[in-house]
């Protein structure tokens, strides 16, 4: 464990048979809400093909060296399995990877919620942002019209000759493909210990207030009092990263910021009250995307909902919806087999991954002084 708050939970809890912690009525917000199905996106197939490729294509990077694939990785549940993403050669991540798995059907993305319109602006930040990707879209769009393949692909799907408005459509019709499927929620095959964590998590617990809906998520900003990752201030190279994020968004003395101030970066109140605010993540898949919280700090579910379970963490702006909730340690456990049981197949098929060789050796242009751009 990464947080020594609670790092003998796991043994206090076992010796308890409950904790005497108040159990809180939690308010109306998000109850009465289903957790419901997950509906499909209809996908144009051709479209979605050519997006898959150039997923998987490292040429999108600036340097040629890493792909969306490299942070989003499909046995991984689209995430990287690291506490702290990686970055582009020369930086460093600050925040944890999240899955792409349902994020077609997000209403906003990254864990600050500071793009909330549509998918093709979400890969336009994260090819072009220098600590992502670092690409410069007249070199994508020119990288990819010298490949006989992208051009027959991009015909094929309807976009004619290659273009950076075409990939910016192209993968998220790719990303229409990653729905979740046939997790035990879904196909009614539950245990019956999950089963009565789903009725801790719709009641006791009060998860449902914030996890809701198909996604189990309300797409809102919330305050949890996580902890802040040390390694974020304590790495020169992640440090420096957060501080040029940090100065481009506008948070004034960034230099001497201790913390990751998630959506406060896009409204600023004056008061600081949305210092520490993220998005409320998705509860699909989590079987595969640990670590987790915006930051990576809990390693397993048990630590997630231990965590809840003693009310979240200190922190003066923290979401008045979170109380000690007084679940037993069994109670605990069988919360965390509801959670479990909401990750379905893992998205790992041809379906879903480019297994081609993608080359990056092009074919001589003859007469190339004589040719159209």
């Amino acid at each position: 464990m990464r947080y020594s708050r609670f790092q003998n939970t796991v043994t206090r809890l076992a010796c308890a048979t409950a904790l005497t912690s108040a159990v809180i009525a939690m308010p109306a917000v998000g109850w009465g809400q289903e957790i419901g199905q997950i509906e499909a996106p209809e996908v144009n197939a051709a479209k979605a093909e050519l997006g898959k490729r150039l997923f998987f294509d490292k040429r999108l990077s600036g340097d040629a060296a890493i792909s969306c694939a490299s942070c989003h990785q499909p046995e991984n549940g689209f995430t990287d399995g690291l506490p702290l993403a990686k970055a582009y050669p020369g930086s460093d991540g600050f925040r944890n990877t999240p899955t792409l798995i349902n994020t077609a059907l997000r209403k906003n993305w990254f864990h600050d919620g500071r793009i909330g319109t549509n998918l093709n602006d979400v890969t336009r930040e994260s090819l072009t942002e220098d600590y992502s990707m670092n690409m410069d879209m007249r070199l994508m769009q020119e990288r990819v019209k010298q490949d006989p393949v992208y051009v027959e692909m991009f015909e094929a799907a309807g976009y004619g000759e290659p273009s950076n408005g075409s990939i910016r459509k192209a993968i998220p019709e790719y990303l229409n493909t990653l729905i979740s499927r046939n997790s035990p929620y879904d196909t009614g095959t539950m245990s019956d210990e999950a089963m009565r964590g789903q009725e801790l998590f719709t009641g006791k617990a009060g998860c449902i207030s914030c996890h809701n809906g198909p996604l189990l998520t309300d797409d809102a900003l919330h305050n949890t009092g996580a902890p802040e990752n040390p390694d974020i201030w304590s790495d020169p190279v992640r440090h420096a990263t957060y501080a040029a994020f940090a100065s481009f968004m506008g948070i004034e003395n960034y230099m001497n910021v201790r913390r990751d101030v998630g959506g406060y970066i896009w409204d600023h109140k004056a008061d600081g009250s949305t210092k520490g605010t993220f998005i409320t993540p998705t509860l699909r898949e989590l079987t595969y995307t640990a670590p987790y919280m915006h930051n990576g700090m809990f390693d397993s579910l048990f630590e997630v909902v231990a965590f809840y379970n003693e009310g979240g963490g200190d922190d003066p702006n923290k979401d008045p919806l979170l109380k000690p909730l007084g679940l037993s340690f069994v109670e605990q456990k069988e919360l965390v087999a509801f959670l479990e049981a909401l990750s379905g197949d893992p998205l790992t098929s041809p379906d879903f991954v480019w297994d081609g060789e993608i080359s990056t050796n092009y074919p001589a242009i003859e007469n190339w002084r004589e040719q159209t751009n």
